[in-house]
């Protein structure tokens, strides 16, 4: 079992975090979910999800916090984190980690997990992007943060968004190192030996 810091945004795309929470409950992982302001309205707009405690109400490796709450575990670098996920990942959230900007625990966590040297991965969710977005995400990934962009592959022949979404997790999941079955993996032609 891994304790992943999930942080959702205000960006859109709030099916992508409901369902990467869902997977890592499903799986036995801890889940301490921080959720901005922005996350809760997208997420409200997209999936008519309004209180994430009721929709997760079964759930019992899962722990929530206020986007305010910097007292919270997962604001300090003592806390026994494995890693955090951003998803969907905003571009003003971006650009408050890239910049060291703490506005709320979303950006803590984040920090923290980076000065830590703990894996951080973001999963953008924007386009198109501006010269500010490239920068701040190249610099990102120049200290090691792992960028997934909320894309998918075609090559799996999906047939829903719930297939074409699950191929942007299952590649979060492969950087944690989490085994799933969400797509199937490229084959390609074998070389001769």
């Amino acid at each position: 079992m891994k304790k992943i810091i999930v942080g959702i945004s205000g960006a859109s795309g709030a099916m992508l975090g409901e369902r990467f929470v869902s997977f890592l409950l499903k799986n036995g992982h801890e889940v301490h979910v921080v959720i901005s302001s922005g996350g809760a309205a997208v997420f409200q707009e997209e999936l008519d999800i309004r209180d994430l405690k009721k929709h997760y109400r079964n759930a019992k490796n899962l722990y929530l916090y206020a986007a305010g709450d910097f007292a919270a575990k997962v604001s300090s670098g003592s806390a026994d984190m494995d890693a955090m996920v951003i998803i969907p990942c905003s571009m003003s959230t971006v650009g408050a980690v890239a910049n060291g900007i703490t506005l709320n625990l979303i950006h803590r966590a984040a920090s923290v997990c980076i000065k830590e040297k703990r894996p951080l991965i973001l999963v953008p969710r924007e386009s198109p992007l501006s010269p500010i977005h490239l920068k701040n995400l190249l610099y990102l990934s120049e200290i090691g943060v792992h960028i997934v962009p909320a894309t998918t592959a075609f090559y799996h022949k999906p047939k829903s968004v719930e297939e074409m979404v699950d191929f942007t997790i299952g590649r979060v999941l492969d950087l944690l190192k989490m085994d799933h079955e969400l797509f199937t993996r490229w084959k390609g032609k074998l070389g001769k030996r």
